[in-house]
């Protein structure tokens, strides 16, 4: 698993699970991706170039329900999470996605956006 990180405090020794990249599997992607809110956290991870933290995220949900969302990521292989100090942070799987699934994430984030203009702005 390869994923751009942005030097920042040392992982704790708090780990969480990630498929290998050989794991991931394209309907659980797609699954991760159909959810408003997850589609959300997907972009915005998007638009940075390293990791984000979980209270970066601009969710109109409980922080219980944005842990529950990036959990569903996390497990789908489309994010990466880790601690760094108290801080859980999250970054885009874009090379593993590119790697198995070609085109499949900038198809749906660029459908994101058109659907934006279409119908006034996402739902998450």
């Amino acid at each position: 698993m390869q994923t751009q990180i942005t030097p920042q405090a040392p992982a704790t020794g708090r780990s969480l699970e990630h498929p290998r990249r050989e794991e991931i599997r394209l309907e659980d992607v797609l699954h991760a991706l159909a959810d408003p809110t997850r589609m959300r956290v997907v972009r915005t991870l998007a638009e940075e170039p390293g990791e984000v933290s979980c209270s970066v995220l601009d969710l109109p949900v409980s922080k219980s329900t944005t842990t529950h969302h990036c959990r569903v990521l996390r497990e789908a292989g489309v994010i990466h999470q880790i601690y760094r100090g108290t801080a859980k942070m999250n970054a885009l799987r874009r090379e593993d996605l590119d790697a198995l699934f070609p085109g499949l994430l900038d198809s749906v984030l660029g459908a994101a956006v058109l659907q934006d203009g279409r119908v006034g702005g996402d739902r998450g």
